[in-house]
């Protein structure tokens, strides 16, 4: 008695996943988990200074430490998305870019050190912005463009 295997249908989503993982995709996930990383250890600096600290409204502080932190979740789940190439990811990974740039652009306006915070920023917003709407990016997430569905 002889058993045959019969081949998994190949989908969009397994296509996508063949073959090395593009560096432009690589860069996005870096970029975006960067961004996570920095949210989540400014949340938790805003956090420990509001418990130890004498902040002018501990309560305040103690919200937006636990505010940015669960912000952080966003870009890096979309992080570890893009990283295993799930084409859900680009959607929060681009949301995350988008909400960056305003951020970026109120720090430029402050007079204080706030400023280089805001050109690396904007740069970093930028260049995520362009490594994820980037033709190869798409492709290696399996995302077709409107009218190509197959």
């Amino acid at each position: 008695m002889s058993s045959q295997q019969n081949p998994a249908p190949e989908t969009a989503e397994t296509a996508a996943t063949e073959g090395p993982r593009p560096r432009r995709l690589t860069y996005a996930a870096v970029l975006a988990a960067l961004e996570g990383a920095a949210l989540a250890a400014g949340g938790l600096w805003v956090l420990v200074r509001g418990v130890t600290g004498e902040p002018d409204d501990r309560q305040q502080a103690v919200t937006l430490g636990i505010t940015l932190i669960v912000l952080a979740l966003l870009p890096l789940l979309a992080a570890r998305g893009l990283l295993l190439r799930r084409g859900w990811s680009r959607g929060p990974a681009v949301i995350t870019q988008l909400m960056a740039l305003p951020v970026a652009y109120s720090l430029l306006q402050a007079d204080s050190m706030a400023i280089p915070a805001g050109i690396a920023l904007a740069a970093i917003a930028i260049a995520a912005l362009v490594l994820l709407v980037n033709g190869e990016t798409t492709r290696a997430l399996g995302i077709k463009g409107p009218g190509r569905a197959e």
